[in-house]
């Protein structure tokens, strides 16, 4: 197989699954988890506020960290690989996107099939009752580096709010990954893009696809563990490959 023959198997393909990851929205310049602990918020340590004890031993400091990433997603715009992937739909109605990001860049460039196994900054809901928070769109958008926020109360119960996200220590929710997997196990083609391929769950679905039949293609400037799996593996920014490969395969 060449590069060339990667638009024709796009095209080709009846169930695609894209699999993403940091590095789609790095162009976006949204950090990674580890590089988001900047500024202020370089004394802590990712798991001191990233798990449920941290909340709870100290909701204020983990939701003004969770509250400033949101702020500094929202300012982000998607970019070209976001779009790609959105035209790919638009065209391909049964192509998914399956994310490990919690940024809401994917649904902005167009995306309507998005499967965040790992939550999303934009989707908070009740620590105690589970209800679903929305945020205030009319309150501005000021990044707040290393303030402590006092999560809001829930409407219904009065419980804390929490991010929305996958904490360590915790599951992904069954209901996603039960969708993620069964995708995976039905697509023809799966599309990895900006991961290492180490995060578990999630890194074992380009092994479930494979076994299942389909071809894997790895996109990412640098080698993966996923590589080894991969049909094919294009090394490049997914800004400069996606939009490339989509616009080849639609045209």
């Amino acid at each position: 197989m060449t590069v060339a023959d990667i638009p024709d198997l796009i095209r080709q393909s009846r169930e695609t699954v894209v699999l993403t990851g940091a590095g789609i929205s790095a162009d976006s310049g949204v950090p990674t988890f580890r590089e988001a602990l900047s500024g202020l918020w370089k004394r802590f340590d990712p798991e001191q506020l990233a798990t449920l004890e941290a909340f709870e031993r100290d909701p204020a400091l983990v939701w003004g960290w969770y509250e400033w990433r949101r702020e500094s997603v929202s300012m982000a715009k998607p970019n070209e690989a976001h779009s790609a992937l959105a035209r790919l739909e638009a065209s391909r109605p049964r192509t998914v996107v399956v994310t490990q990001n919690v940024d809401d860049l994917h649904e902005r460039a167009g995306s309507k099939r998005v499967v965040h196994l790992h939550g999303s900054l934009f989707t908070p809901r009740c620590a105690h009752c589970g209800t679903r928070f929305q945020f205030d769109a009319t309150v501005p958008v000021e990044p707040r580096d290393g303030r402590r926020i006092e999560p809001p109360r829930c409407a219904l119960c009065g419980g804390r709010v929490r991010p929305g996200v996958v904490w360590f220590g915790e599951p992904l929710p069954s209901a996603l990954w039960q969708e993620a997997q069964a995708a995976a196990a039905t697509c023809d083609l799966l599309v990895v893009v900006g991961t290492s391929g180490l995060v578990q769950p999630a890194a074992s679905l380009p092994t479930i696809a494979r076994r299942a039949g389909a071809l894997v293609l790895v996109v990412d400037p640098h080698p993966t563990a996923i590589d080894g799996i991969s049909t094919r593996c294009l090394r490049g920014r997914a800004a400069d490959v996606l939009p490339a490969l989509v616009e080849a395969a639609l045209a």
